[in-house]
């Protein structure tokens, strides 16, 4: 039966009222475990027996009340800790100002950040995104058509390295150079070739065999995921060289090491290299969802409308943060602070080592330090993860033989020393 024009319009007014009183449905309030996870989420990820609940800086609680010392930050994310100041009020007052217009539209907060980032890189153009493995994907679909249209379809490789990590989807799953996250899904992109991290030969050689072909190098400065192996000068250097004299693009995937993680706002501007596309996420924003990708004008120009884009990227609400994220940690203060939050870590973890002989190297840039297991306790980094939770430590892994410690930017001082006295207490308990 048709709905009365009076019953339409009392039910559009009544659902119209912007102060209407919210009852919380029963879902909302009802109790949480973390045996629900089992029972409702997809099953890739291994989540730990406790519950964060609230964040306060670089501390966590969890749903008893148990305070952690976060050296994690969300897997390099939470750059300047939780719930700070600054991200808190710029995502308070856009949410109350504007949540989301589409790319039908611009918005303030995404011109006013692409301002940033360009006045302060390389770069003269900007897209935004939602996450690191978006940025790539992006980074990857503009360098093979940049080649295509410049140089025609048979400069369509991709150089990238053993135990890179780029992102899930197909096609950066593929560029990661980690056959266990890309196994399965096939068949897979083709055209990628892997060649070891820092290897200059191996680099030289690809391109001597086959350099017309190569539309781009795709590198992180510093692996991450692949066990925090810091890029050498030379290798980052040749890459560079080789882009250059061969018409291809080197692609920069700065998702982990950009932002202040190593103390320079992005890490290249430490390597003596500038990059044709860099990609920045996971601390752009301090935690709210947002990546980039970062180019030249000349690069940028080979894309149109309609030839890429995303639901998201670029909304008000993540660059309104991203926004007070970039002015808290681009500054001399935070930047150095890094640098000098660097050798209080070392420091501290090669007095442990003195006592315990437990690690073969430590290793990494700013608050972005790898902690390789000496030979004894190799294959037992989440030994040491899971230890470190009973002992109160967020902490992570780079691999199955090195602990990763990626805490905020601006972790304090007695957040440090209370952290490495909870990961000895954490290392003496897993490796007996």
């Amino acid at each position: 039966m048709p709905m009365s024009e009076a019953s339409a319009k009392a039910l559009v007014a009544a659902t119209t009222r912007r102060d209407a009183g919210i009852v919380p449905s029963a879902a909302a309030t009802a109790p949480v475990t973390r045996a629900m996870f089992d029972e409702l989420m997809l099953p890739i990820y291994a989540p730990a027996p406790f519950v964060p609940v609230r964040g306060e800086g670089s501390r966590v609680w969890d749903q008893d009340g148990k305070m952690y010392i976060d050296f994690a930050a969300g897997v390099a994310v939470t750059s300047l800790g939780h719930c700070h100041p600054a991200l808190v009020r710029a995502l308070t007052e856009q949410a109350h100002t504007l949540w989301h217009v589409s790319n039908w539209f611009t918005n303030e907060p995404a011109l006013r950040l692409a301002r940033r980032l360009v006045e302060h890189t390389f770069a003269e153009r900007v897209f935004f995104c939602n996450s690191g493995a978006e940025a790539n994907e992006a980074a990857l679909k503009l360098a093979r058509r940049y080649a295509h249209d410049r140089f025609g379809p048979k400069k369509f490789r991709v150089i990238s390295t053993l135990n890179s990590f780029h992102g899930r989807t197909l096609f950066t799953v593929t560029a990661g150079g980690q056959a266990k996250y890309a196994s399965g899904f096939g068949p897979n992109p083709e055209g990628i070739t892997h060649i070891a991290y820092n290897d200059v030969a191996a680099l030289e050689a690809q391109f001597a065999q086959a350099g017309d072909t190569i539309c781009a190098v795709l590198l992180e400065p510093m692996q991450g995921e692949g066990g925090m192996t810091p890029g050498t000068p030379a290798f980052l250097q040749a890459a560079r060289r080789l882009c250059t004299t061969h018409g291809a693009l080197l692609v920069l995937d700065e998702i982990q090491s950009g932002m202040g993680r190593t103390g320079a706002l992005f890490s290249y501007m430490q390597k003596g290299i500038v990059p044709d596309i860099l990609t920045s996420a996971k601390g752009l924003a301090g935690g709210f969802p947002i990546g980039a990708l970062l180019t030249t004008a000349d690069v940028a120009s080979v894309f149109g409308v309609g030839v890429h884009g995303t639901t998201f990227g670029g909304n008000p609400l993540a660059c309104a943060v991203a926004g007070a994220a970039f002015d808290v940690i681009n500054t001399t203060e935070v930047l150095d602070g890094v640098k000098a939050r660097h050798a209080l870590f070392i420091e501290g973890l090669k007095a442990i080592d003195a006592r315990r002989n437990v690690f073969a190297d430590i290793r990494g840039e700013g608050v972005w330090i790898g902690c390789e297991l000496a030979a004894a306790w190799k294959g037992k980094a989440m030994d040491v993860v899971r230890a470190a939770g009973d002992a109160g430590l967020m902490l992570l892994v780079a691999g199955p033989d090195v602990v990763r410690i990626a805490p905020s930017l601006v972790i304090s001082l007695d957040e440090i020393l209370e952290g490495l006295g909870r990961l000895e207490k954490a290392l003496d308990q897993a490796l007996r």
